[in-house]
């Protein structure tokens, strides 16, 4: 009688299990490239959404600032150089004067001590022509601004020009006044019509950011 022979075994050969794990290899690094994707998705969309609520953040100052304009006739109440807009405004406890600039990729913004005296509220203004980098008071407000523009809206002949060719002055005040202001110490410097709206043009690496403010009426 011949002997009996075993059925083969249940396995895998090399060759088979090469392929298996070829395959499971395939489909790891096409799941580990879509969790790849989703995280960078994720991570891109978070960075927008901070960068937005910045920019909110800072523009919400900006116009903070534009609508507590003081209109004295100390110093300008708002001034634009080409470099840096200057502004006088009203604050909890007197008044103080704000910078705006850009420079070093970034928008930034100055704010000196509130005051109630005169030549206080002068030498602050002259301060704020000759800031440094490391000014106490100034901070970077929002970084990638690469250039920026102000423009002033006149109503005189409804259109918006350069914020430093707007050009008409405030009329000269009475001889009393003049006296008055002669004996009290204060200098009477003349100083432009405010605008009625003011148009900030910023220049960022994903584009231009465009912002239309109207000013109070004085």
């Amino acid at each position: 009688m011949p002997p009996l022979r075993r059925p083969p075994s249940p396995g895998f050969t090399l060759v088979e299990l090469l392929v298996a794990l070829f395959i499971m290899a395939v489909l790891a690094g096409l799941a580990w490239q879509g969790v790849d994707g989703m995280l960078r998705t994720r991570t891109a969309t978070q960075e927008s959404i901070d960068r937005s609520a910045r920019e909110a953040t800072v523009l919400g100052q900006w116009e903070q600032d534009l609508n507590a304009l003081y209109g004295g006739d100390t110093v300008p109440p708002l001034q634009f150089d080409g470099r840096t807009l200057r502004l006088t405004r009203s604050a909890i406890g007197g008044v103080q004067v704000v910078a705006w600039a850009v420079h070093d990729g970034a928008w930034w913004r100055w704010a000196s001590p509130v005051t109630t005296r005169t030549g206080e509220l002068q030498q602050q203004w002259l301060a704020s022509q000759q800031l440094l980098a490391n000014a106490p008071g100034q901070l970077r407000a929002l970084d990638g601004a690469l250039d920026w523009q102000v423009y002033f809206f006149q109503p005189r002949d409804g259109t918006w020009s350069n914020a430093q060719s707007t050009g008409d002055l405030v009329p000269a005040p009475s001889a009393l006044a003049a006296s008055v202001a002669a004996a009290s110490g204060r200098a009477v410097t003349p100083r432009e019509t405010l605008p009625s709206a003011v148009r900030l043009v910023l220049t960022l690496p994903q584009g231009r950011l465009t912002r239309d403010l109207a000013l109070p009426i004085p």
